[in-house]
């Protein structure tokens, strides 16, 4: 028989023996700071008016590696005489990933010529978007923001014809909650719809400020499984603003507000997966700053606050 204080002493060596690599390598089993991938989505220098080349020149100067384009700065950048190739060059140049592409197709609509043309942009966009390297496109309610409530199973039904023009473009559409619109402006509804669409590649976009604009509780988000999320939105929020007056143009860098940061990325983070936290805010007090100072500070903020998680 083994006595109960050599058993004792063995498995302590054994714990310790596998703890020590982990410790050697600076990580542990309560952080998850080195699991997020810094991304600058552009509408926190959108108000800056730099174009579609000197946006991404000061997320490199500022030290991101991802970054999340909108849609109508490169469709300007084109009109101007760009080129998809040419974008694909400087992106690749400046060392940058283009993680998500933010744009407004009506693919949700409830007029059928309306939501036929939604479906049309979306194609166009996921095509050019393929070609400078691009993977994902969010996927608001646009078009349904202001309409009737639609039922969940049918917006799945829409979600999933995005998706399928994703199977042949390679871009995959990630549903986006906004907490001001009538429909998909809570968790439990993209999730639900993202259920429902039975496709492998569904996924949902959150984000912190539209989490309390749309009155999604923080108790029950664990129920999202970590692969549901690519991205998220990462902001912050001021004291006493109630979500029913709060705005766009309230949300600040995260880590300065009362919003429950790093509670949600200790629930979203995930180890074997890095979740790219891309910060977007529409702060026009920003945009009245140097435009590559609010870059470096966006990233500063951003490894503060996972620093504590």
């Amino acid at each position: 028989m083994i006595k109960r204080r050599e058993l004792l002493k063995g498995l302590s060596a054994t714990a310790g023996a596998f703890l020590l690599p982990r410790l050697i390598e600076g990580k542990t089993t309560n952080k998850l700071a080195n699991t997020f991938s810094y991304c600058l989505n552009m509408a926190t220098i959108r108000g800056h008016n730099l174009g579609f080349v000197k946006e991404l020149e000061v997320a490199a100067g500022a030290g991101f590696k991802g970054v999340e384009i909108w849609i109508d700065s490169l469709q300007t950048y084109l009109n101007k005489g760009g080129s998809l190739g040419d974008a694909k060059k400087l992106i690749d140049n400046l060392g940058l990933r283009v993680e998500g592409a933010i744009g407004f197709a009506k693919w949700i609509a409830e007029d059928e010529a309306q939501r036929k043309q939604g479906l049309e942009q979306m194609k166009r966009e996921m095509d050019m978007l393929a070609q400078i390297g691009c993977k994902r496109i969010a996927a608001p309610p646009a078009g349904a923001t202001d309409a009737p409530v639609l039922e969940l199973k049918r917006v799945a039904e829409r979600y999933r014809a995005i998706l399928e023009l994703g199977d042949k473009t390679g871009v995959v559409p990630q549903l986006e909650m906004w907490g001001f619109s009538k429909n998909l402006s809570r968790v439990s509804e993209v999730m639900y719809a993202a259920l429902e669409s039975n496709h492998p590649a569904a996924k949902v976009l959150l984000d912190v400020f539209h989490i309390y604009k749309g009155g999604s509780g923080i108790d029950t988000l664990s129920l999202v499984s970590k692969t549901a999320v690519d991205i998220l939105h990462l902001n912050d929020y001021p004291p006493n603003l109630p979500a029913s007056s709060i705005t766009d143009a309230d949300r600040i860098y995260p880590g300065d507000g009362v919003a429950p940061v790093r509670r949600i990325l200790q629930i979203l983070g995930d180890e074997n997966k890095p979740l790219v936290i891309s910060l977007e805010v529409f702060n026009k007090n920003y945009y009245k700053l140097d435009p590559l100072e609010v870059a470096k500070t966006a990233l500063r903020k951003m490894k503060a606050v996972t620093g504590g998680v």
